[in-house]
């Protein structure tokens, strides 16, 4: 499983790259705009790493630990596409869009985070 959270992360980390000199060089919005952009640019980093140091980790525990560990990294991957997703969408379209992305992908990302450390409470200790 942890190839396919290495996949994922690689391909959120090249799109969060892209999408940074994007936002840099390219995007020529509002400051509100570059501010929602910059927002989910962050985000979409830092999770893309999250995901890569989870890709790294969840084969290595089993039992309820390697579950959590898993739930956590989709609900950090869903999060991050809702989350920035809803942002970048803002920033270049200046619509609203649908509206619940944003909160959703947000509560996500904490569920994830907080799953990871389920998964840390569940590691059998030798």
């Amino acid at each position: 499983m942890s190839r396919l959270w290495l996949i994922i992360a690689g391909l959120a980390g090249a799109a969060a790259v892209a999408l940074g000199a994007y936002g840099a060089h390219g995007f020529g919005g509002s400051a509100i705009q570059q501010s929602w952009f910059a927002t989910a640019q962050a985000y979409h980093a830092l999770h893309a790493v999250a995901l890569l140091a989870g890709a790294a980790l969840a084969d290595r525990l089993s039992g309820g630990a390697v579950r959590a560990a898993h739930t956590g990294l989709g609900l950090i991957a869903g999060g991050t596409l809702l989350f920035s997703g809803g942002l970048y969408w803002r920033a270049l379209t200046e619509a609203g869009g649908p509206g619940v992305m944003m909160p959703v992908g947000g509560l996500a990302l904490i569920a994830g985070w907080l799953a990871l450390a389920l998964a840390g409470l569940l590691v059998r200790r030798p």
